[in-house]
């Protein structure tokens, strides 16, 4: 009898040094559902050069209000026109999918007028796109020097600058990213 699967939800993906896809160098992804059919993940360490919130809310036909003029996210290559949410669990509604006691994923204008009148979640970020992964195939780049999957270091995912959490989720771990090969060996 085999072993019951590893499911990576609540966990955080860490794109290895030598990463085979060019999309996903230096990525953090924070993982929100894996199961038999596959996985979903939004990317948090790349943003948009020029898009930002409070256009986004807007074009959604959402009135701004208090809402900050923060970056959009990159989360992932998959349906790049779709948005998420990911947020800290002291807010939910609609759409709402709670990814363990560290964070939670919305998908719905919900959470959007929740942030603009200044009644959402203390901490979130917004991303167009997400990283998804079909049945076995995380568990297929797991095996080949793809990604590392780091704990639910939820700290990394708000707090440090996008460009900054792949070195912090790292450490968060126990390691210096400044160690990391970028290739494995072969015995």
């Amino acid at each position: 009898m085999s072993p019951a699967p590893q499911y990576l939800s609540g966990r955080i993906l860490l794109a290895l040094p030598g990463m085979f896809d060019p999309r996903f160098v230096h990525a953090v992804i924070a993982m929100c559902v894996h199961d038999e059919k596959g996985a979903l993940g939004i990317d948090v360490s790349r943003q948009h050069e020029s898009l930002r919130f409070r256009a986004v809310l807007e074009e959604a036909g959402v009135d701004p209000g208090q809402a900050p003029d923060v970056p959009v996210h990159i989360g992932g290559p998959v349906e790049p026109q779709r948005g998420f949410v990911l947020h800290s669990t002291d807010w939910g509604g609609h759409g709402t999918i709670h990814v363990g006691k560290l964070w939670a994923l919305s998908f719905s204008t919900d959470v959007l007028r929740a942030i603009a009148e200044g009644r959402g979640p203390t901490k979130w970020l917004f991303a167009l796109g997400y990283t998804g992964w079909g049945q076995g195939q995380l568990e297929g780049e797991l095996r080949h020097h793809g990604w590392h999957a780091a704990g639910g270091h939820g700290e990394v995912l708000f707090d440090p600058a996008p460009d900054q959490r792949w070195k912090a989720a790292w450490r968060a771990e126990g390691i210096d990213p400044a160690l990391l090969a970028s290739e494995t060996g072969r015995a």
